[in-house]
């Protein structure tokens, strides 16, 4: 039966919500008991918003739009791009999970490692909770980066990139802009993970309180800081940006040190978001208080 009439932005909200309270898989998979994740936020973009060709000329002709994702995945409702609605959503490290990676100086602590293996599998079991319970309430909806053929692919110009991007969807979505380390910065900061699904329904997009992709990192906006270069252990950061091998070659080397010294298998990182000012919000002045005044910018120019 189709219940997709009764949904609403604050329904989904509620429905992350209550997944968050409720799900068991929310835990760092330890013997504390503790939480991998505490709160949330979500927004939401039109899937014939321009920014999606823009993405898909600024990143590559592989990066999907959500219509291409969308009719892909679901062909048995096809819809145009003004037809879906994708929902994005971040979740903020928790307090205590950013102040342990704050004293790490080579490899991630063991929270924040329990994070990056536990707290993602809560975050992949979300992306599918949502996109059933859609489904089951006549919205078809997919996840994107469970699609079968998500895939990584050789780029020019970024030396990989994939196929979807939570990164540019929550962008997308108005819940942040871009750091010098490549991280999203947030009104809950930069230490977070995302995660989003394309639907077939009509939902009110979140507008985008930003006209630049890095009004919130201050060595953008202000030509200072650039504290996320010191902490990165691997060198990948400068003030030329974010060089993605050397971060990946460290993320594989961290896997034997949190097997060795925490005894699972895992792996993660983490530095450049804990320790700097967008840690755990917008370091930005002007940019963080037009975002409580709810004030709005000109429309952005396109991608450069």
């Amino acid at each position: 039966m189709d219940y997709s009439e009764n949904i609403s932005t604050d329904w989904v909200r509620n429905l992350i919500g209550k997944f968050i309270s409720a799900s068991p898989l929310n835990s760092l998979g330890d013997q504390t008991g503790e939480p991998a994740w505490d709160d949330v936020l979500v927004g939401f973009a039109s899937g014939a918003d321009p920014i999606w060709q823009q993405y898909k000329e600024y990143i590559g002709p592989f990066h999907w739009t959500p219509w291409e994702v969308y009719n892909q995945h679901c062909p048995r409702a096809p819809a145009g791009a003004a037809e879906l609605t994708v929902i994005s959503w971040v979740l903020p490290q928790r307090q205590a999970v950013r102040r342990a990676n704050r004293r790490a100086r080579k490899y991630p602590s063991e929270p924040w490692a329990r994070v990056r293996v536990f707290g993602e599998a809560f975050n992949v079991a979300l992306r599918r909770h949502l996109a059933e319970t859609l489904n089951q309430r006549g919205a078809p909806a997919v996840a994107p980066m469970l699609a079968a053929n998500w895939t990584i692919v050789q780029s020019a110009r970024f030396s990989y990139a994939s196929s979807w991007s939570e990164r540019h969807a929550a962008h997308a979505a108005g819940l942040g802009t871009f750091g010098l380390c490549d991280g999203l910065i947030t009104a809950k900061g930069k230490a977070a993970r995302i995660g989003s699904v394309v639907a077939k329904i009509s939902l009110e997009p979140t507008p985008r309180p930003y006209a630049d992709h890095h009004a919130y990192c201050l060595f953008y906006a202000q030509g200072t800081c650039g504290k996320c270069i010191d902490r990165c252990p691997a060198r990948a950061l400068t003030v030329k940006g974010h060089d993605k091998e050397k971060c990946r070659r460290h993320l594989v080397r961290s896997r034997d040190y949190v097997k060795k010294n925490y005894l699972f298998e895992g792996y993660g990182c983490g530095l450049c978001q804990v320790g700097v000012p967008c840690e755990a919000g917008i370091p930005v002045k002007a940019a963080r208080e037009a975002l409580e005044r709810g004030e709005l910018p000109p429309p952005p120019p396109p991608l450069a």
